[in-house]
């Protein structure tokens, strides 16, 4: 917060003192922290003291308030973070968003967008933070996450098998045409066996990730249980697999299952050791028949950047193809600067 409140006064936002920082500190203790909408507000309500400067917080906020570790903080460029903020408003202000009558325009049509946007519950619910669901949201989303269709990439296998296209089956045409008179009539054909690939899930249950994580459990559950040949694992600090435990039937009994035999739950992150693990132990039991790897996290990652960039080359050449989900792809002014993520990219 001490340092959001540096970044506030380097964009020329005034008024943000010593006092008025403390003040926000405890403000924040009366509030849930949990919420970012609740801590955003908070915020504002003490930092802003001028019309003019609501642009210049907004945008800053929204750079700086992603999950960072102490480490990230220890590290975190604050001159890069201006510059980042300044263009942004600029190109706002240049393309009339940013003045103070588009503002007030914004706020006031604000409740219309959601009323449009909630006539759907299906809808509302599918584009909003998993972070932000609540009681019947919840149960909501499992039911539309246990109705998802499936339909993965399939890979030709060796095996033949009768087919209308393909290769002429010469044995087949004689043995078919023979029991007819022996004329061929007929040719048969045959082309390789098309499967679904396999899918390897690994999923962040890490402390930035925990908001997130009771869907995500929900989301493999119903991913084993929909798809042939799957392997699911989740990692903090360790990596863990959870295949044999979302075979139950019942997806309260596989949570539950999950939830004893798994210790790292909302710990730290060390997302390169998590893969190296997986590249050791695992990706030759379960990377065969062309799998594909789909990482669910965050890219907070507590490890050296170096040894991550090494072992996602080394699982970049073992699968098929790596895809990585990052929950916070959802804002629209996420970019992935964290020096985890830097090191992944070239390789998914």
């Amino acid at each position: 917060m001490v340092l959001f409140g540096r970044l506030l006064r380097a964009v020329g936002v005034r008024g943000v003192t010593t006092t008025r920082i403390e003040d926000w500190v405890e403000a924040a203790g009366l509030i849930d922290v949990g919420s970012r909408r609740d801590f955003r507000h908070t915020a504002e309500a003490v930092l802003v003291t001028r019309r003019e400067d609501l642009e210049w917080f907004r945008t800053a906020f929204d750079l700086f308030f992603v999950a960072r570790d102490p480490t990230e903080l220890a590290e975190l460029d604050l001159g890069l973070l201006v510059q980042r903020v300044r263009r942004r408003v600029e190109r706002r202000l240049e393309s009339g968003r940013g003045g103070e009558g588009q503002d007030a325009e914004a706020d006031s049509e604000e409740p219309r967008a959601q009323r449009v946007l909630t006539w759907s519950d299906a809808e509302a619910l599918r584009r909003k933070d998993f972070a932000d669901l609540e009681g019947n949201e919840l149960r909501q989303v499992r039911d539309l996450i246990r109705r998802m269709e499936w339909s993965l990439d399939v890979r030709e296998t060796r095996r033949l098998v009768p087919s209308r296209r393909g290769r002429l089956d010469l044995r087949r045409s004689l043995r078919r045409n023979l029991a007819r008179g022996g004329e061929i009539l007929e040719f048969a054909r045959r082309d390789r066996k098309r499967k679904r690939r396999p899918l390897a899930l690994l999923c962040d249950i890490s402390g930035s990730m925990e908001p997130y994580s009771r869907i995500l459990l929900q989301f493999l559950y119903v991913a084993s249980r929909g798809l042939d040949h799957t392997e699911a694992f989740v990692f903090g600090t360790r990596l863990t697999r959870i295949t044999r435990q979302l075979r139950h039937r019942d997806v309260d009994e596989a949570l539950r299952a999950v939830h004893h035999d798994v210790q790292d739950f909302g710990g730290g992150t060390r997302i390169g050791e998590a893969i190296r693990s997986f590249n050791r132990l695992w990706s030759r039991r379960v990377l065969g028949q062309g799998a594909a790897v789909l990482i669910i996290s965050d890219g907070w990652d507590r490890g050296e950047p170096e040894a991550l960039e090494r072992e996602m080359a080394r699982l970049q050449r073992s699968a098929y193809r790596t895809i990585w989900l990052n929950p916070l792809l959802g804002s629209p002014r996420y970019e992935p600067l964290t020096r985890g993520l830097q090191a992944a990219l070239p390789y998914i």
